[in-house]
């Protein structure tokens, strides 16, 4: 068989290639010689087109390679053999000095540039914040400690963590925006190496925050961060305070004790469980946490107030027109809503919630209690509910559990869940820990099929909680929010088929999927991640303030609530909010706003007023709402 004639030009570039695969040497003989190839051809040129060129051919050749060697740096000497050959040979020692010198200059500034690129540069501030981690709280915790530093002139928040700087910092100006007078920096490294933890200059930090990841081992990621910052602060002498969080109640202790006697360890899951409950007796209440426990509006404030020692707690819920007194905290333990008439104790710091801590002013407002406004009668007895459970996660157990620890004799828990192992087993864990006074019952179907919930009577419920799947560690890139979205669709359409809005709380991963939840804007919405980085933020700012939410959260403690405000004032009278703190006060609670009815769709707030003046005069409608500080 006749053999294929292979055509010169892919024979021309298979030599080619070949010569360039034998090394740096050949590349540099074919770099030579495609510059020779140009220079000396533009050379001539140049020398036969000039008039004032020699005419003899010789003296013409010698000006061309003048040229050459100007361009190419060669010397351009002429006369004997000898005397070209050491000049070109200076000029190539002398080319060969200057391109290493430029070569280790580029590869030097080439690693600073990467080395700034990665975050491996130490920070060197005094008092900020270092932040440990990274998941989605980042993005509360960062954005609430620049609405805190708002009024400071100058501070800053570094963020530490095993992922790439610059992909951080852009995470953090699109999720956060602009930091005002706080500086962002960002340092890339593993948080559980005492060796990179000083990148972020923890030992002249203010304080220190660690958060958990999305995964699995989170906690024992948390407990080993603080072992590791434990170890990089050793002969230190400064120790910053530090936050920490973890999911799992079993490793609460660990934290704690890896982090210190200062430290202050938040249980993510069961304060998240215990509010979704809150929310669901009572619907509106998330977005009374949300205004308290953000920097845009009031805040906590721990206050001393010589003119009221030796005097009534009761007479110090309108002692202050602008700010709302809801507690003591004597000795290091708070008193939310103490007896009116417990004495106020010369070492006793008074709680308040105020605009600023420079708005806290004495100025008596018992003048402005009207007491023919007050409601009379006695509030509406607790009586059983029903609840109906969509979904299931790992927080599902302590919902059932707080459910049961104020449930009333004839309570009912209907859970919907797929046909799962871990769902089976885990709710008759909690069906054997449920009591006599709580029922608890396992449907199976699938809550983002249509026909599961149109065999159920949704309405009868006196609340529906929807809760979504935990995040699946096979599948990253998976949104645990989706199954969650579309069961809410499904609620939507019962609501608009029936006419009859459904008592919803819903719980969220993503603070994003806000926006795209299918409930009405005022509606309550639990962020998991969201809420935990509200209360690190609060107490990264007054650690004193993690003894008050302790109990402000506790299951058994004085807790905030949402009554209505027909067991306060009487409907349809007009009277200032004064008035509502009297009546709260013969109750034994703090009032410290309200819900208006009327303005539930309409205002930024959705209705909620948290700490309006004592002097505020308003119609109370049947329909208002009190929020106060006391126990069920």
């Amino acid at each position: 068989m006749a053999q294929r004639r292979t055509p010169f030009g892919d024979r021309a570039r298979y030599w080619f290639d070949s010569t360039l695969a034998r090394g740096a040497a050949a590349l540099v003989g074919w770099m030579a010689l495609l510059c020779l190839a140009v220079v000396v051809p533009a050379s001539a040129v140049l020398v036969w087109t000039d008039p004032d060129a020699p005419a003899p051919l010789a003296d013409r050749l010698v000006r061309v390679w003048q040229l050459t060697g100007e361009t190419l740096r060669l010397g351009g000497a002429t006369g004997t053999p000898p005397r070209v050959l050491v000049s070109v040979l200076l000029a190539l020692v002398t080319l060969l000095y200057v391109s290493a010198l430029v070569g280790l200059i580029t590869t030097a500034l080439t690693e600073r540039l990467t080395a700034l690129r990665r975050g491996r540069s130490t920070v060197l501030e005094q008092g900020h914040a270092v932040i440990l981690g990274w998941s989605e709280q980042v993005f509360t915790v960062v954005g609430e400690l620049v609405a805190a530093n708002a009024n400071q002139r100058r501070a800053a928040v570094a963020v530490l963590a095993d992922r790439d700087k610059t992909l951080m910092e852009e995470a953090l100006a699109t999720r956060v925006g602009p930091g005002g007078r706080t500086r962002l920096i960002c340092r890339s490294g593993p948080t559980t190496d005492p060796s990179v933890l000083p990148l972020a200059s923890p030992a002249t930090a203010g304080v220190v925050l660690v958060l958990p990841h999305d995964e699995p081992d989170a906690d024992s990621e948390v407990v080993r961060t603080l072992l590791a910052l434990r170890a990089a602060l050793a002969g230190a002498e400064h120790r910053p305070p530090v936050v920490a969080a973890v999911r799992d109640e079993g490793y609460r202790l660990a934290a704690r004790l890896a982090a210190g006697p200062g430290g202050v360890v938040l249980e993510s899951d069961t304060v998240t469980a215990r509010l979704i409950v809150q929310a669901a007796r009572r619907p509106g209440l998330s977005l009374v946490h949300q205004e308290l426990l953000d920097f845009a509006g009031d805040e906590f404030y721990l206050v001393t107030e010589a003119a009221l020692t030796g005097r009534p707690f009761g007479e110090a819920l309108l002692s202050y027109r602008t700010s709302s007194v809801v507690g003591m905290v004597r000795g290091g333990t708070p008193l939310l809503g103490p007896p009116p008439e417990t004495l106020i104790a010369p070492d006793d710091l008074l709680l308040v919630i105020s605009r600023d801590d420079d708005t806290v002013r004495l100025e008596d407002c018992a003048e402005s209690v009207e007491q023919a406004a007050m409601a009379s009668g006695p509030p509406a007895p607790a009586r059983a509910e029903r609840v109906l459970l969509l979904g299931w996660n790992r927080r599902a157990p302590l919902i059932v559990d707080q459910l049961r620890r104020r449930a009333r004799p004839g309570s009912a828990v209907d859970v919907v869940a797929d046909r799962g192992e871990a769902a089976v087993r885990q709710v008759g864990e909690a069906d054997a820990h449920s009591g006599t006074g709580l029922r608890l019952t396992l449907h199976h179907g699938d809550v983002t099929r249509p026909e599961t919930l149109r065999r159920l009577d949704v309405h009868s419920y006196d609340s529906v909680i929807v809760l979504g799947r935990d995040p699946d560690p096979g599948q990253p890139s998976a949104d645990p929010d989706t199954r969650t979205l579309v069961t809410l669709l499904l609620l939507r359409q019962l609501e608009e088929d029936t006419g009859r809005e459904l008592p919803v709380v819903t719980e969220l991963i993503d603070d994003r999927n806000r926006a795209l939840a299918p409930i009405g804007p005022g509606a309550d919405v639990i962020i998991s991640g969201k809420l935990i980085g509200l209360l690190m933020a609060q107490i990264s700012q007054n650690r004193h303030l993690a003894a008050v939410f302790e109990e402000l959260f506790s299951a058994d403690g004085a807790g905030i609530r949402l009554r209505p405000a027909a067991d306060y004032v009487r409907p349809g009278s007009e009277t200032p909010f004064a008035t509502v703190v009297a009546a709260a006060r013969h109750r034994g609670e703090c009032a410290i706003g309200y819900r208006s009815h009327d303005d539930a769709s309409t205002s930024p707030g959705y209705g909620v007023r948290i700490n309006p003046p004592k002097d505020e005069r308003r119609r109370w409608t049947a329909e208002d709402e009190v929020v106060v500080v006391g126990r069920e």
